[in-house]
């Protein structure tokens, strides 16, 4: 345990967003101009993840006019207001720094196949009963 844990601890996200490296993603970044908040949106794939408490960011990389973009967030900001996964990538690295020398085609990622999105509301546990005029299995 690191002497500054106690301090981080109570700036820390209760819920930080659950997403892997090559997911594609949108993040909502809360930007301040004047007296005026308003909020951006930066969408997409994530090259990078570094874990270390407070300081824990995220590398997202994205194409624009032909330029790859990349943004660095902490994921703890304030700033962050949310980070909403599109899209679920299937990847064997950890970092993914070989798409900066890639462009078109090749800086698509594998989509993970089976991989549900988190969704808004938790599935209930409860078996829902067959609709009416169904065969029930049981042969007489």
């Amino acid at each position: 345990m690191r002497a500054l844990d106690p301090v981080e601890k109570e700036f820390l996200k209760s819920k930080p967003p659950k997403f892997d490296v090559g997911d594609t993603v949108d993040v909502h970044v809360r930007i301040v101009e004047g007296d005026k908040e308003r909020i951006q949106i930066f969408s997409g794939i994530v090259i990078a993840k570094r874990h270390q408490g407070l300081s824990e960011t995220f590398t997202v990389r994205r194409i624009v006019q032909g330029e790859g973009v990349e943004r660095i967030f902490p994921l703890h900001s304030p700033r962050i207001a949310t980070v909403e996964v599109k899209k679920k990538g299937r990847v064997r690295r950890a970092k993914l720094h070989y798409l900066r020398g890639r462009t078109g085609r090749a800086t698509k990622v594998e989509e993970r196949i089976g991989a549900e999105l988190e969704s808004p509301e938790p599935s209930s546990a409860e078996p829902q009963p067959p609709p009416a005029g169904a065969p029930t299995g049981a042969s007489a």
